[in-house]
């Protein structure tokens, strides 16, 4: 047992000596590098989100970088993770405006706001008794079911998409198992990126992309726009549809809460320091909670704390948190030149969908790992049982007649997403039924 400790500390050791190696030597332009390589490497999943919802794309890069700057003042600069677009929450952005209606986003804008709120409320229930007490409703057999659900429920918009043009699609696809596959260094670190420009130039070459909105696009522009913001929701009024996006949206961020201790478990693991323990679970589910409200009230996507980003840790050994703040710094220098966003707006449908067929099956796939990782025994009746009905109320309902379950309460009607009864009679069955055995390794 000393032994294992001593090596721990160890492990520790170098990962901090490395870091604090790296910040004193690198020099500016360096430093500036690895900033870019990781801008560029949340860059093509954090823009798919815009791409897919009709939020706008600046609005979406501003945010990404405020956020996770944000997140760094909240963590005491300690955790190097950046804050990027969360695909998690797309089922509820289309389940409230299913064609990317700009009229009908804002009010999503405001379920997701109020989705980041879950996270600070879960922050203090941290402070104050721990993270085992808490975590005990959020079990592998509930999350992992409704990560699958998510990624299941999100299929057939990917199929639609590919539809379109299906050579187009099927390039970004090859393009991106190539380079996941067989890829080296920064090629297997972006193969989202890589698989966007490459089915992009393929779809320019076939004469099959308008340019046209590009070049009327100024280069400099304000990336705020109040009419694709949660404000113009509230503005517009219609209860109706926000207390069905508030009930519709929220629940997703039960799965989305237990995949942020996952990343931060991960990057933990990376730099060779416990950021659960310090700065402590409670500060990065506040800064990530509190990045995606704000986020979200200004039209931008949820954020999340993004793999793609503890990939480059890996791959570069630079653990240097500033680093992380840099790639943030160019984000949001991007993100004030409408011209660029143009030029992701006139991508075609079906280079997007062949990108998110991969990446809609990628998140069913983590759920599944979540469930095999944790070991959840299946020879149990009761894990069977929650694990069935999270799946078929999540996925029946979303392909039914309706889409939604509709409840009329007085004047307002509100309506639940499949994922949302789902994820509700999980955690419900969870915490009545009997046989419980599942224990959170942050309970020590």
């Amino acid at each position: 047992m000393s032994k294992d400790n001593t090596t721990s500390q160890t492990q520790k050791s170098t990962g901090n000596e490395q870091a604090i190696y790296d910040a004193k030597t690198l020099g500016v332009p360096k430093m500036a590098t690895l900033g870019l390589q990781h801008m560029f490497a949340m860059f093509g999943a954090t823009i798919l989100v815009p791409m897919l919802t009709g939020l706008d794309v600046s609005t979406t890069l501003l945010f990404a970088g405020l956020g996770t700057l944000l997140f760094h003042f909240l963590t005491k600069r300690k955790v190097p993770a950046f804050l990027g677009s969360s695909f998690a929450f797309l089922p509820g952005y289309f389940a409230i405006a299913p064609n990317g209606e700009a009229e009908l986003l804002p009010y999503a804008c405001v379920g997701v706001a109020c989705a980041g709120l879950l996270y600070l409320v879960l922050s203090a229930l941290i402070k104050a008794f721990g993270s085992g007490k808490v975590m005990r409703f959020f079990p592998p057999i509930v999350t992992g079911p409704i990560i699958i659900a998510i990624g299941l429920t999100l299929s057939q918009s990917a199929i639609d998409s590919c539809a379109s043009d299906w050579l187009i699609a099927l390039v970004a696809i090859v393009l991106i198992i190539v380079c996941i596959i067989w890829g080296k260094g920064m090629i297997k670190i972006i193969p989202i990126i890589i698989g966007v420009i490459g089915s992009y130039i393929v779809a320019a070459v076939l004469g099959k992309v308008d340019f046209s909105t590009v070049a009327d696009a100024a280069w400099i522009g304000i990336p705020i726009h109040f009419e694709k913001t949660a404000f113009w929701a509230f503005k517009d009024g219609n209860t109706s549809l926000l207390i069905t996006s508030i009930i519709t949206i929220v629940p997703i961020a039960l799965a989305t809460i237990v995949e942020h201790i996952g990343d931060i478990s991960a990057i933990s693991s990376t730099v060779g320091k416990n950021f659960i323990k310090d700065p402590g679970l409670h500060r990065t589910l506040l800064g990530d909670g509190l990045a995606t409200s704000i986020a979200a009230l200004f039209g931008a996507p949820a954020n999340t704390t993004y793999g793609e980003n503890t990939g480059v840790l890996t791959l570069t050994r630079v653990f240097d948190p500033l680093v992380i703040r840099l790639a943030a710094g160019f984000a949001i220098l991007f993100s004030f030149c409408p011209k660029f966003a143009a030029i992701i707006g006139s991508m075609p449908s079906a280079t997007v969908g062949g990108v998110s067929l991969v990446l809609y099956g990628m998140i069913s796939a983590v759920g599944v790992r979540n469930i095999v990782e944790a070991k959840c025994d299946f020879t149990k009746s009761r894990n069977i049982i929650i694990a069935a009905l999270i799946l078929v109320l999540s996925i029946g309902i979303k392909f039914s007649a309706a889409g939604a379950i509709v409840i009329p309460a007085g004047s307002i009607t509100i309506s639940l997403s499949g994922l949302a009864v789902g994820a509700l009679v999980g955690i419900i069955l969870n915490a009545a039924l009997p046989g419980k055995d599942y224990v959170f390794p942050t309970e020590g």
